[in-house]
């Protein structure tokens, strides 16, 4: 059987790809269907398959796992929690997003703007009434700008890939679990527990999770004062903590508002990941759109 994969409307210079499938499509809530492979030809976050960007992507894990661990995360948030870098408001750091490829990702090798207004706009045509989450599609990725020279130049390891928290136990479901055995916190009685140095239903939000443009975004956004609602917040902070809302794993540290906050981001989840693909968007044509609810959400300067 042979779909249509129903790409955004809005600003799109391709046509339809026509991709192979089966009956069994998976229909998100607003009627985007989910393709069966990547730009690569593979299923999507097949970290075993044998492609091109497989090695690359196994060899950057070992690298993130070995080390992600409490003390490297407690000092990058100190640093980086000051936000003292560089002034700019929201649009030009898309713009910037124009110079970083994501190694971590197995599913594209785009510049990451196309990733983010691919994302922002197939959720503006399935929700379009949740402008706060358009934007949250548009900027979810912005901290991969830590990859760049005034940002500090962070290795690939230090900024993108899944993420998970410190200062407990590893849990199995995180990708390419087995090189966890070579961080030192592994074999740390202080933090190789299940709840570690966190008590149980503390909350999300008093746990550390491994540094990255996730953890960096969301103190952009927060320390910047933006309106967006706290759902916005946690998308930001936790869309790529795929052992939670993929495996349901660490659900023991969370609470009541964590709960209600990931339905949204189960919900968004399915938009960044499954939007990804070789169709461009047209910039300039829905710039505006997105320069509004920028101007609606934050300040014009934001503090980086």
């Amino acid at each position: 059987m042979t779909i249509l994969v129903q790409q955004p409307e809005f600003g799109v210079e391709a046509e339809e790809t026509k991709v192979p499938t089966d009956e069994k499509d998976l229909v998100l809530d607003g009627g985007f269907v989910v393709p069966q492979i990547n730009s690569f030809g593979q299923t999507f976050r097949d970290y075993d398959a044998e492609s091109q960007r497989q090695e690359g992507v196994e060899s950057f894990y070992r690298t993130n796992h070995i080390n992600q661990t409490y003390g490297f995360v407690k000092k990058m948030r100190e640093e980086y929690g000051k936000l003292d870098r560089v002034e700019m408001s929201i649009w030009e750091c898309c713009e910037l997003l124009n110079e970083v490829v994501d190694e971590s990702d197995p599913d594209l090798d785009e510049p990451q703007i196309e990733h983010l207004l691919q994302t922002a706009e197939a959720i503006r045509k399935d929700y379009p009434n949740d402008d706060w989450l358009h934007l949250t599609g548009l900027i979810h990725d912005l901290g991969k700008v830590l990859l760049l020279p005034r940002f500090g130049e962070l290795p690939q390891w230090a900024v993108v890939g899944d993420t998970f928290p410190v200062g407990c136990s590893f849990d199995e479901s995180v990708v390419h679990h087995k090189y966890f055995k070579e961080n030192p916190d592994y074999s740390n009685p202080a933090y190789n527990t299940k709840c570690g140095v966190y008590a149980e239903g503390c909350g999300l939000n008093n746990v550390m999770m491994s540094w990255g443009h996730d953890d960096y975004m969301y103190l952009v956004a927060k320390e910047n004062q933006t309106t967006l609602p706290s759902a916005a917040l946690f998308i930001i902070r936790y869309h790529s903590f795929y052992a939670l809302h993929r495996s349901e794993a660490y659900k023991h540290l969370m609470n009541e508002e964590d709960a209600e906050n990931l339905k949204w981001l189960q919900i968004f989840n399915k938009y960044d990941l499954y939007s990804k693909s070789k169709v461009r968007i047209d910039v300039e044509k829905v710039k505006p759109y997105y320069l509004s609810l920028i101007e609606k959400y934050f300040p014009s300067k934001l503090k980086w």
